[in-house]
């Protein structure tokens, strides 16, 4: 890396006539304009102005991303790249197929099968669809065997980027070939390598994930760089916005975009990615923008289980980091890595107070740009002095088991770790907190569950449990989440006869998709009108629909409601609650049903349940209303006898009323008809 921006770079690519069964380049008429580029019997127009490289012939030479060119053919040899280079220009490579690759921002890609060709067109930010036009002027004119491209093995990130080191690592432009590496070991333990950014600039062919587990078996440690958006007060093609809260989302896009790197090269969480900001002249607005960019990038990485990490030139992006390392309207990255060449190697700088970054959190670029030489073999780097150690391992077997309105939380901690806290954190919805200081605080100890309690009924949480060790780093998130459930309650009849039935029924459904839950356990409670506790009244499972059914003959007015009470995942969840009336069965009889005047007649009939010593009312029909006769007693069995003498001839209409008490409903008789003649 280098401590200033760059000037204008000669082109300094050799032209190289290839074998001519395999390059050739004509001229069209306009050839101030464009030519025409062969290889393998691919043909592509391009400008006239690009060199043509031919790797085969020059196996190190660099490719440079940086500068305009056609690149023919691949070459693992170890490159004659500068230390450092940033920046990027618009180009071409060609080269055989033989893994399919996708592109990637800065790199478009199409895969020649006919020809047995990876054709890569390298571009400036903003410049794809020049390079689209490019590609498309390509044609197959001789076909060969047709080749198949073996697609990317699936990796699986297992290397920690960087673990715990301190020494001395050396950074370049492209990735040393294997020989390097090796000849390169025991002098050297630690190696910074570009993954990813619109600016990276050299092309990486050694890179690969066999490259990565390879040297991680042998004891090389990493520094991960993505070479992105620049200051917008620098000289470079690609500058983040000088609108602060622009320019923090393009910092989040970035960091996401080199995890996806990393992450296909096979390094895993806990890995430090270290974004490059080249040296530039501060002022306030573009510090601003510089400081968003990385709060950005550190808040996106921290979110996705990875380490924030800042390449700066000491004096620039060093001091403004520095100058803001308490504020809060920030979020500083978690490791500096600060380019001061000529000063002391071991960690420190005139422009950083050595107070800040001390929780071996540094990297000190303290020389640049120089060619060393180990093992017989020389490469130009820039040295390095690391103090670095990774955060602590997450949790495992995070899981959440959920009842009504309450929720166990249990996690298993990491062995070999000296934990100073668990910090657990919570959302509504789906989506878990990103980050140990965002969401709800819902537990912070060092214990291995938590019950929380107090839960609204159907609702759904989403949680992040993180470690942090007693050095006071924190590891990446594990997420757990708890769907809510609800379930309805219908009733047949609202208002039942005592004796009858009605059948009360719910469906139980996840609220985060509809789905219904079947086969799982269902439970009907119930409590008397004037009850204060619900019991039981019932257990049952769920059909295919999610449905329950059952029916049930209260002997007073009562209430009910179903339960789900929840599982791994699943919230518990309660019906409301529906009240089911129940009326007493109040029997009549009219003896006789007619009679001359002056008898008597007896009006009887009892109530079921007895509600011994109660009141009834004797009621005659008058014109639309029923008008007061006389009251009675019930009996211990509940029946009720009135004695009616009608004092003049005609048609009496009567009835028995019973009022509600506190456990059923009130009810009355039907209606009898005297005949007085």
């Amino acid at each position: 890396m280098r401590l200033y921006k760059p000037g204008a770079v000669a082109l300094a690519l050799a032209l190289v006539a290839g074998v001519a069964a395999v390059v050739t380049i004509s001229r069209p008429a306009a050839a101030d304009e464009t030519k025409t580029v062969s290889y393998r019997g691919y043909e592509v127009q391009v400008p006239s102005s690009w060199p043509v490289v031919d790797l085969a012939a020059n196996p190190t030479t660099c490719v440079r991303l940086d500068q305009p060119a056609v690149y023919l053919g691949r070459s693992t040899a170890q490159a004659d790249c500068p230390a450092h280079l940033v920046g990027r220009s618009e180009g071409i490579v060609l080269e055989p197929l033989t893994t399919a690759q996708e592109s990637t921002p800065g790199l478009l890609r199409r895969v020649v099968r006919d020809a047995g060709v990876l054709a890569t067109a390298y571009y400036t930010p903003g410049g794809e669809q020049a390079a689209n036009d490019v590609l498309a002027t390509g044609r197959v004119v001789t076909k060969s065997k047709s080749a198949q491209a073996v697609q990317p093995a699936a990796v699986t990130p297992t290397v920690v980027a960087s673990g715990t080191f301190k020494g001395y690592a050396f950074d370049t432009c492209d990735a040393p070939s294997q020989s390097t590496m090796d000849a390169w070991l025991p002098t050297y333990k630690a190696v910074g390598i570009y993954i990813s950014g619109g600016l990276r600039a050299c092309q990486q062919p050694n890179l690969t994930p066999d490259w990565v587990s390879t040297n991680a078996s042998k004891g090389w440690q990493f520094l991960l760089i993505d070479v992105g958006m620049q200051a917008p007060c620098s000289s470079y093609s690609s500058k983040m916005s000088t609108v602060p809260a622009t320019a923090l989302a393009q910092g989040k896009t970035a960091a996401a975009n080199a995890v996806a790197a990393a992450q296909a090269l096979g390094f895993a969480q806990r890995s430090a990615i270290y974004s490059d900001i080249e040296a530039y002249p501060s002022t306030a607005a573009c510090k601003a923008s510089v400081l968003s960019y990385l709060s950005g990038w550190t808040q996106e990485l921290n979110a996705r289980g990875y380490v924030g990490g800042a390449y700066v030139a000491a004096g620039s992006g060093g001091v403004d980091l520095a100058s803001a390392y308490t504020s809060t309207a920030y979020t500083r990255p978690d490791n500096l890595w600060f380019a001061h060449w000529g000063s002391s190697p071991v960690g420190t700088s005139r422009f950083i107070p050595a107070t800040y970054w001390t929780n071996h959190q540094r990297v000190h670029q303290y020389q640049g740009n120089i060619k060393e030489t180990n093992g017989g073999v020389e490469v130009n780097i820039d040295k390095n002095w690391v103090d670095l150690t990774a955060p602590p391992p997450p949790v495992s077997s995070f899981s959440v088991t959920g009842g009504p309105g309450a929720a166990t939380l249990r996690w298993t901690k990491p062995a070999n770790t000296t934990v100073a806290q668990i910090i657990v954190r919570g959302a509504s919805g789906n989506t878990p907190p990103a980050l140990p200081t965002s969401g709800a605080a819902i537990y912070g100890g060092t214990a291995s569950m938590y019950t929380i309690t107090g839960l609204p009924n159907s609702a759904s949480y989403a949680y992040r449990v993180f470690v942090k060790d007693s050095t006071g780093k924190i590891g990446p998130g594990v997420d757990t989440r708890l769907v809510g459930t609800t379930a309805t309650i219908t009733a047949s009849a609202a208002t039942i006869m005592y004796t009858r039935a009605s059948t009360l029924s719910t469906t139980v459904t996840r609220i985060n998709d509809g789905a219904k839950l079947a086969g799982v356990p269902v439970v009907l409670y119930s409590k008397a009108k004037t009850a204060s506790k619900w019991s039981v009244a019932g257990q049952f499972t769920s059909d295919a629909n999610g449905v329950v059914s059952s029916a049930q003959t209260p002997a007073v007015s009562t209430y009910y409601m179903w339960g789900y009470n929840g599982a791994t995942g699943l919230l518990g969840t309660r019906s409301a609650a529906l009240l089911v009336q129940v009326q007493p069965a109040m029997s009549a009889y009219l003896v006789p049903g007619s009679m001359v005047l002056g008898k008597a007649a007896a009006l009887y009939g009892y109530l079921n349940p007895p509600h011994a010593g109660m009141t009834v009312y004797l009621q005659r029909r008058s014109g639309t209303s029923w008008v007061a006769v006389t009251t009675g007693k019930l009996a211990t069995n509940g029946k009720y006898a009135f004695s009616i003498k009608p004092t003049a001839r005609g048609t009496y209409t009567y009835r028995v009323v019973w009022l509600a008490d506190a456990d059923h409903q009130g009810t009355q008789t039907a209606s009898k008809v005297l005949t007085v003649s």
